[in-house]
């Protein structure tokens, strides 16, 4: 079954905590601090790959961690940084958070953090000083981000089919490319997306995306109208199918149009493609009756004979409006746009001392300073320094 929804959890991973350590050698009894830096935590990434068609592989796996960083030791030696966790999705995938659009992976090979490990803790050796040649605590890691993202897919098509229930969608999108939908002679056949790649003979290639028929109201969400919907909104050229034998092609259409100019997104803008199947029905070739400068060509084909059909794949690569180029950044990736901004530095830090824990910088919320601490390692009885006060944690 074709899955374009999915939501998931993503936790990017914990810094490692700073080593708490002293030089110690036979000839050095009383060497200085040597405690090295804890690693970052690894970080949660999106990637669009093109071998991916929808989002069906997210759905037995909803929760993603990354790995934590390793924590510094002695004699200076840092710990690893976490290892990231790639999510896998198919061109095409938006992201959104609370409601908000976060990222639009439009383009294979895209790729965007969507959460940041945290940094981990400095080594007591980072903090000696001519005043403080001896300090006895190290930061902690902090914590990776989290967060809960719904993805959302809409295909990226060269074209894509549209049309009334019933109007020989599927039958065309197999005689025209290598998918192979379920094609029957009722109403809603088509119940999911489907995508088919169109040959020419000199190599090239179109992908066409059949969507479900569409019924009045579509644009209102009645009948699923919607989700349908917005696979149409990437794709460059419309492919109106109109179901010649049932009559007055004209109203099929303007149906259809009316639908796509109440749901927006510029779809009543994008140029248009009609095509009445269904001639070998008719004893007479059919007329559109339709004048419209969005229309570029009408065809008049059978999908059950093949009449037309070769004209109607030909052409198409000619009509079809080339693919805008996108812009690369410097390790030539995809360009993608996020909306999601950067966090704001934490207004606390967690130390490791000798003797348990220190709280440095403003003090948070009871319940969020123990949050903080459990997350660093605190166990019941550890001593915590607060200010001037040192609690015993409960």
């Amino acid at each position: 079954m074709f899955h374009d929804r999915a939501r998931i959890q993503v936790q990017a991973g914990r810094g490692g905590d700073g080593g708490l350590s002293f030089r110690r050698e036979k000839f050095v009894p009383k060497g200085g601090p040597d405690g090295g830096d804890g690693g970052r935590g690894g970080d949660v990434v999106l990637v669009a790959d093109p071998d991916f068609r929808d989002l069906s592989a997210l759905r037995s796996k909803r929760v993603f961690r990354a790995e934590r960083g390793g924590a510094g030791r002695g004699s200076g030696k840092h710990g690893a940084d976490g290892a990231d966790v790639e999510i896998r999705l198919p061109a095409g995938t938006q992201v959104v958070e609370d409601g908000g659009l976060v990222a639009d992976l439009v383009a294979p090979g895209a790729r965007v953090v969507v959460a940041r490990g945290g940094p981990g803790g400095r080594g007591n050796r980072a903090f000696a000083t001519p005043s403080r040649q001896t300090p006895r605590f190290a930061e902690t890691g902090l914590p990776g981000e989290v967060a809960e993202l719904e993805l959302r897919l809409k295909l990226v098509a060269d074209a894509a089919l549209v049309g009334l229930p019933n109007a020989g969608k599927s039958s065309l999108l197999r005689r025209i490319s290598n998918a192979k939908p379920k094609v029957a002679d009722y109403p809603f056949t088509t119940l999911q997306p489907v995508l088919g790649t169109v040959d020419a003979p000199d190599g090239r290639q179109l992908t066409v995306a059949d969507v479900p028929g569409l019924i009045e109201g579509a644009s209102r969400g009645v009948g699923l109208g919607h989700e349908f919907l917005a696979h149409l909104e990437r794709a460059r050229l419309l492919v109106h199918v109109i179901d010649a034998a049932a009559g007055e092609p004209a109203e099929q259409f303007r149906q259809i149009d009316h639908e796509l100019a109440e749901y927006g997104a510029g779809l009543d803008r994008l140029g248009q493609v009609v095509v009445l199947n269904k001639v070998d029905l008719l004893p007479h070739p059919p007329e559109l009756g339709v004048q419209d400068e969005r229309i570029a060509a009408v065809f008049a084909v059978s999908a059950a004979t093949g009449a037309g059909i070769d004209d109607f794949r030909r052409k198409l690569f000619e009509l079809c409006p080339p693919e805008p180029s996108l812009e690369t950044d410097p390790e030539g990736l995809a360009d993608f746009l996020v909306y999601r901004p950067q966090p704001r530095a934490p207004a606390f830090r967690i130390l490791r001392t000798d003797r348990g824990f220190r709280v440095q910088g403003s003090t948070p919320s009871s319940e969020e300073l123990e949050a903080a601490l459990r997350a660093a390692g605190a166990r019941k009885g550890s001593e915590v320094e607060v200010g001037e006060e040192t609690l015993v944690l409960e």
